[in-house]
Protein backbone atom coordinates (compact mmCIF):
# COMPACT_ATOMS: atom_id res chain seq x y z
CA UNK A 1 0.00 0.00 0.00
CA UNK A 2 1.62 3.37 -0.90
CA UNK A 3 1.31 6.62 0.39
CA UNK A 4 -1.48 7.55 -2.27
CA UNK A 5 -3.72 4.52 -1.30
CA UNK A 6 -2.93 5.64 2.29
CA UNK A 7 -4.36 9.79 1.71
CA UNK A 8 -7.29 8.52 -0.14
CA UNK A 9 -7.68 5.92 2.72
CA UNK A 10 -7.64 8.76 5.41
CA UNK A 11 -9.83 11.36 2.57
CA UNK A 12 -12.85 8.45 2.41
CA UNK A 13 -12.95 7.37 5.79
CA UNK A 14 -12.81 10.90 7.16
CA UNK A 15 -15.53 12.66 4.21
CA UNK A 16 -17.45 8.96 5.40
CA UNK A 17 -17.69 10.10 9.37
CA UNK A 18 -18.26 13.60 8.25
CA UNK A 19 -21.65 12.98 6.42
CA UNK A 20 -22.59 10.08 9.11
CA UNK A 21 -22.18 13.20 11.36
CA UNK A 22 -24.49 14.99 9.60
CA UNK A 23 -26.52 12.86 9.18
CA UNK A 24 -26.72 12.03 13.32
CA UNK A 25 -27.20 16.06 13.54
CA UNK A 26 -30.68 15.93 11.30
CA UNK A 27 -31.95 13.85 13.49
CA UNK A 28 -30.83 14.94 16.85
CA UNK A 29 -30.85 18.55 16.34
CA UNK A 30 -34.26 20.54 17.56
CA UNK A 31 -34.94 23.18 15.37
CA UNK A 32 -35.06 23.71 11.52
CA UNK A 33 -31.48 26.36 11.59
CA UNK A 34 -29.88 23.90 13.50
CA UNK A 35 -30.51 20.76 11.16
CA UNK A 36 -30.11 23.38 8.18
CA UNK A 37 -26.49 23.90 9.77
CA UNK A 38 -26.02 19.92 9.90
CA UNK A 39 -26.99 19.50 6.34
CA UNK A 40 -24.71 22.28 4.84
CA UNK A 41 -21.59 22.07 6.78
CA UNK A 42 -20.47 18.79 7.62
CA UNK A 43 -21.87 17.56 4.80
CA UNK A 44 -19.81 19.44 2.16
CA UNK A 45 -17.21 18.91 3.78
CA UNK A 46 -17.20 14.93 4.09
CA UNK A 47 -18.52 15.20 0.39
CA UNK A 48 -15.33 17.44 -0.67
CA UNK A 49 -13.17 14.86 1.30
CA UNK A 50 -15.18 11.99 -0.34
CA UNK A 51 -14.80 13.43 -3.50
CA UNK A 52 -10.26 13.93 -3.26
CA UNK A 53 -9.98 10.41 -2.05
CA UNK A 54 -12.29 8.88 -5.10
CA UNK A 55 -9.84 11.51 -7.72
CA UNK A 56 -6.61 10.64 -5.95
CA UNK A 57 -7.25 6.47 -6.42
CA UNK A 58 -8.73 7.17 -10.03
CA UNK A 59 -5.90 8.97 -11.06
CA UNK A 60 -7.48 9.73 -14.76
CA UNK A 61 -7.40 13.62 -15.61
CA UNK A 62 -11.39 12.55 -17.37
CA UNK A 63 -12.36 11.34 -13.81
CA UNK A 64 -10.92 13.84 -11.66
CA UNK A 65 -12.18 16.81 -14.02
CA UNK A 66 -15.91 15.36 -13.40
CA UNK A 67 -14.86 15.31 -9.47
CA UNK A 68 -14.30 18.85 -9.69
CA UNK A 69 -17.38 19.72 -11.22
CA UNK A 70 -19.19 18.00 -8.57
CA UNK A 71 -17.62 19.64 -5.76
CA UNK A 72 -17.60 22.90 -7.18
CA UNK A 73 -21.39 22.44 -7.86
CA UNK A 74 -21.54 21.42 -4.40
CA UNK A 75 -19.81 24.47 -3.02
CA UNK A 76 -21.86 26.44 -5.14
CA UNK A 77 -25.53 25.32 -4.28
CA UNK A 78 -25.60 24.30 -1.09
CA UNK A 79 -25.05 27.36 0.77
CA UNK A 80 -27.61 29.01 -1.61
CA UNK A 81 -30.14 26.35 -0.91
CA UNK A 82 -29.51 26.66 2.90
CA UNK A 83 -30.04 30.41 2.71
CA UNK A 84 -32.91 30.18 0.98
CA UNK A 85 -34.81 27.63 3.26
CA UNK A 86 -33.56 29.45 6.39
CA UNK A 87 -35.07 32.78 5.18
CA UNK A 88 -38.50 30.86 3.84
CA UNK A 89 -38.53 29.23 7.48
CA UNK A 90 -37.98 32.49 8.98
CA UNK A 91 -40.49 34.66 7.22
CA UNK A 92 -43.37 31.34 7.87
CA UNK A 93 -42.50 32.06 11.37
CA UNK A 94 -41.15 28.30 12.03
CA UNK A 95 -37.93 29.48 13.72
CA UNK A 96 -37.67 29.42 17.36
CA UNK A 97 -36.66 32.92 18.30
CA UNK A 98 -36.19 32.15 21.90
CA UNK A 99 -32.86 30.15 20.51
CA UNK A 100 -31.57 33.59 18.13
CA UNK A 101 -28.99 35.36 19.84
CA UNK A 102 -29.31 37.78 17.28
CA UNK A 103 -32.17 38.65 15.06
CA UNK A 104 -30.86 41.00 12.18
CA UNK A 105 -33.75 40.06 10.12
CA UNK A 106 -36.40 41.67 12.76
CA UNK A 107 -35.05 45.07 12.49
CA UNK A 108 -35.19 44.79 8.69
CA UNK A 109 -38.70 44.07 8.78
CA UNK A 110 -39.44 46.54 11.54
CA UNK A 111 -40.08 44.01 14.32
CA UNK A 112 -39.00 43.63 17.84
CA UNK A 113 -36.90 41.25 19.19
Amino acid sequence: MGVLDAVAGFCLLGGALLSLAAGVGLLRFPDLLSRMHAATKPQVLGLLLILTGTAIRLGTVVDITTLVLVGVFQLITAPVAAHMVGRAAYRAGLVRRELLLTDELAAARGREH
